[in-house]
């Protein structure tokens, strides 16, 4: 059976916990994927989108538990990164 995952509450119990425990005693079958942005947001683009688009978008977003604006900047990196 595997152990359950710690509650991290600090930076320092999860630079520990990374550092000192055996990672094959827990069982990180249910872990996805995430990305982060770090890069400025430093430029701004208006567009219209019909209205059951946007409802599309907004509805697949919430469903990956990001907001649709985050949902379309990787929806448009996506199509611009090779071999994509």
């Amino acid at each position: 059976m595997n152990k359950p995952l710690p509650q991290l509450t600090t930076d320092e119990a999860a630079e520990r916990f990374v550092d000192e425990a055996d990672l094959s005693e827990f069982n990180l079958a249910a872990f996805k994927p995430h990305s982060f942005e770090f890069a400025p947001k430093s430029k701004q683009v208006n567009m219209r989108f019909p209205e059951a688009l946007l409802d599309a978008v907004k509805t697949a977003a919430a469903a990956k538990g990001m907001s649709y604006q985050r949902f379309i900047r990787q929806a448009l990196e996506a199509a611009i990164r090779p071999n994509a």
